[in-house]
C-alpha cells in the first residue's frame, strides 16, 4: 500500500525507508544491528518543513473479527444504552472521510484481529486478512489472542498483511529456555515533515498463562521494562525520533503502570489495547499518556499531531464512534465481506435460540451472557456442585429483538461468546483450593498493584455464592463463600466443572491446580449451549448474585482505579 500526497504538499515521494533494530538473540542488548530496505509500507515524506501540517493516526484494535455492525452497550446516566456501531464497511466510509479531510492520515492496529468469530474458526483466521489489506492499514501489533491457531499460523497471518509488524518482546524459542530473534522488528520509524516518529511494540508477556499453553508453544515472552528503557534510547538518540508511540496489547491497567515506570521514559503516548476500554481523554501518568479504544470496531482513536520546522506544536486526541446511522457501508468492502461469508452465512445465521434480556459481558463482576453459559454449563451437569467459565472480555452485545420480540441467538454469536469449543472437564477440589483459588482470581482482577492485574473480568461460577472485598489485600479478599445452602468447608471435598485449555496440565481446571480425579466428559462447550437453548429457548439469563462486591457496585464496567477514567 502506498500512500499519495497532493502535489502541492509534498515536492517529492522518496525511496520508502525501513529502519528496524533486529533482536538476533539479543543476548547483549547495546549490539545494534540494522536493516535498511526500500518496502513500499514504510513512510517517509519530504516537502517544505516551514509550513504547519496537521497529521491524523487512527487506532482500531480488539476488534475480534466482528466484521458487521453490532450493537453496543453504552453506560449512560447510569443505565445501559444500545447504539448499533462497527462493521469493517462502516469503518471503511470512516477512514475515506478522515483521509479525503487529511491525506495526512494513517492507521494502526494493536492486536486481536484474528479471533472471535465463527468466519475466523472456519478459515483459521484467513478471512480476515484481505479485509485488513483492503483498508490500508499502516502498521499492526500483534495481541495476545493472535496465537489462537498456534505460532506458525500467527506468522503466516501476519506475514500475510500488507504493512509492517511490530513487537518488542516475542522471541522464538530455541529450547531450554533460550531466546532466539525476536519475531517481528522492534520498531517502526515515519519520516514526516521532517519529523520523525517512533512506534515501538509490546505485547502481553501473560499470554502463555491467559491462553491455552500450547497456543504460544514456541514462543518466549518477556516484560517490557527488560528492554524498554534500551529501545527508546535507540528511536530518541540514535534515531532522533522527536515523538514515541508506544503500541501496547496489555490491558489498561498494565499499561497505567508502565506508564508510570522510569523505563518508559520518554514515551509520550501509549496506545494500548486488551482490555477493551474506552479512553475518551488521554490518562495522564508520570512518564507517559495513556489511550484505549474500545473494541469490536465500534471506535477509533485518533489522534491529531501538529507539525512545523522539525517539530511537534500541538497534540490532541479524540475517541471516534463508529455509529451505523453517520457511516453508510463501503459497497467495496461490504461485497468483500459477503463473498468471504457467504460459503458460512446459512450457518453463521442460524437461530438456535432466544432470549428475553439483553446479552452483554461489560460488566467486571456478573453478565447475562455468562450467567447462560453457567445455566446451560448446570443443565449439562446437574450433579456437579460448582460450574466455572472463565472471565473472557470479548463478544459483542446481542439486544434487538426479531419478529418474535425475542432476542435471537444464532450459531455465529456462540462462537462470538465462546470460539473455542473446548472440551468439559470435571473434577474434585477441597474447599481451601477454592478459597485460596477465588483470593488468586480476585488478585488477578483488582490488585493495588497496577501491574499485577490480569486482563480477565471476575472468574463467573454457579453452585457458589461468593462476598468479598474487591479493595482489600491479597489473601484477605474473600469474606463468605456458600456452596448451596452450606457455608464452605475448607476440608470437604466438592466437585467442579470447568473447560479444559490446550496444554494444561490433566490436574488443572480453570487454573485450578492439582484437581483431583479430572477427566474430559464426552460434552463440549457449543454443543452444550446448542442443546440447552434448544430444550429451554427462550432463555432468561438474569445475573443471580453469585459474586458480590462489598465495597464496589454490582455495576462495575472497570478494574482501573485511582486515575482520572469511566467507562460510558
Amino acid at each position: 500500500m502506498s500512500k499519495k500526497l497532493p502535489e502541492h504538499n509534498s515536492t517529492r515521494r522518496n525511496f520508502l525507508k525501513n529502519t528496524g533494530l533486529l533482536g538476533l538473540g539479543l543476548g547483549v542488548l547495546n549490539q545494534k544491528i540494522y536493516a535498511e530496505s526500500a518496502i513500499e509500507n514504510d513512510i517517509s515524506y519530504y516537502y517544505d518543513k516551514n509550513k504547519e501540517i496537521k497529521i491524523s493516526i487512527l487506532q482500531t484494535t480488539d476488534v475480534h473479527c466482528q466484521i458487521h455492525p453490532h450493537d453496543e452497550l453504552f453506560w449512560e446516566n447510569g443505565k445501559s444504552v444500545f447504539r448499533k456501531t462497527g462493521g469493517y464497511a462502516h469503518l471503511s466510509t470512516y477512514l475515506k472521510k478522515r483521509r479525503k479531510m487529511n491525506p495526512h492520515t494513517f492507521l494502526v492496529d494493536t492486536g486481536d484481529m484474528f479471533q472471535g468469530s465463527e468466519l475466523s474458526v472456519k478459515t483459521t483466521g484467513k478471512a480476515m486478512v484481505p479485509v485488513l489489506n483492503a483498508l490500508q492499514y499502516d502498521l499492526y501489533l500483534p495481541g495476545n489472542w493472535e496465537v489462537i491457531y498456534y505460532k506458525k499460523s500467527m506468522q503466516t497471518l501476519m506475514g500475510s498483511l500488507n504493512a509492517p509488524k511490530v513487537c518488542a518482546n516475542m522471541y522464538h524459542d530455541l529450547g531450554d529456555g533460550k531466546k532466539g530473534e525476536l519475531i517481528f522488528h522492534p520498531y517502526k520509524i515515519w519520516n514526516i515533515a521532517g519529523v520523525k516518529i517512533g512506534f515501538l511494540g509490546y505485547t502481553d508477556p501473560l499470554v502463555p498463562i491467559r491462553q491455552s499453553p500450547n497456543y504460544s508453544k514456541g514462543i518466549i515472552y518477556t516484560a517490557p521494562e527488560e528492554n524498554l528503557a534500551h529501545y527508546i534510547d535507540v528511536l530518541r538518540n540514535d534515531e532522533g525520533c522527536k515523538y514515541v508511540i508506544m503500541l501496547s496489547h496489555l490491558g489498561l491497567s498494565q499499561q497505567i503502570a508502565l506508564a508510570n515506570h522510569e523505563a518508559c521514559k520518554g514515551v509520550d503516548i501509549i496506545f494500548g489495547g486488551d482490555t477493551h476500554e474506552r479512553v475518551r481523554e488521554p490518562i495522564q501518568c508520570k512518564y507517559a499518556k495513556v489511550v484505549e479504544p474500545g473494541a469490536f470496531g465500534s471506535f477509533v482513536g485518533r489522534l491529531d499531531l501538529t507539525l512545523k520546522n522539525g517539530e511537534v506544536l500541538k497534540v490532541t486526541y479524540h475517541l471516534d464512534e463508529i455509529g451505523v446511522e453517520n457511516y453508510k457501508p463501503d459497497k467495496e468492502i461490504h461485497s468483500l465481506l459477503t463473498e468471504l461469508e457467504k460459503p458460512f452465512a446459512a450457518d453463521i445465521n442460524t437461530v438456535i435460540g432466544y432470549s428475553t434480556l439483553p446479552l452483554y459481558r461489560y460488566f467486571v463482576i456478573e453478565n447475562t451472557i455468562d450467567t447462560m453459559i453457567l445455566d446451560a454449563l448446570r443443565w449439562r451437569l446437574p450433579d456437579t456442585d460448582i460450574v466455572l467459565s472463565n472471565g473472557f472480555r470479548f463478544c459483542p452485545p446481542r439486544s434487538t429483538p426479531d419478529a418474535t420480540g425475542k432476542i435471537p441467538i444464532t450459531n455465529g454469536f456462540i462462537y462470538d461468546m465462546l470460539p473455542v469449543d473446548s472440551t468439559i472437564r470435571t473434577g474434585k477440589v477441597t474447599g481451601k483450593q477454592i478459597k485460596d483459588w477465588l483470593e488468586k482470581e480476585l488478585n488477578n482482577v483488582f490488585a493495588k498493584d497496577a501491574s499485577k492485574r490480569f486482563g480477565g473480568w471476575v472468574i463467573k461460577f454457579s453452585g457458589m455464592k461468593v462476598t468479598f472485598k474487591a479493595y482489600e489485600e491479597m489473601g484477605k479478599r474473600v469474606q463468605s463463600v456458600m456452596v448451596g445452602d452450606e457455608p464452605l468447608n475448607t476440608e470437604k471435598t466438592y466437585s467442579i466443572a470447568a473447560c479444559e485449555r490446550d496444554g494444561d496440565p490433566a490436574d488443572m481446571l480453570c487454573r485450578m491446580k492439582n484437581v483431583a480425579e479430572a477427566r474430559n466428559t464426552s460434552h463440549t462447550l457449543h454443543t452444550t449451549m446448542r442443546e440447552y437453548l434448544g430444550a429451554n429457548s427462550p432463555v432468561t439469563p438474569t445475573p443471580m448474585g453469585n459474586a458480590v462486591a462489598l465495597d464496589a457496585p454490582k455495576d462495575l464496567l472497570t478494574q482501573v482505579f485511582g486515575v482520572k477514567y469511566e467507562f460510558r
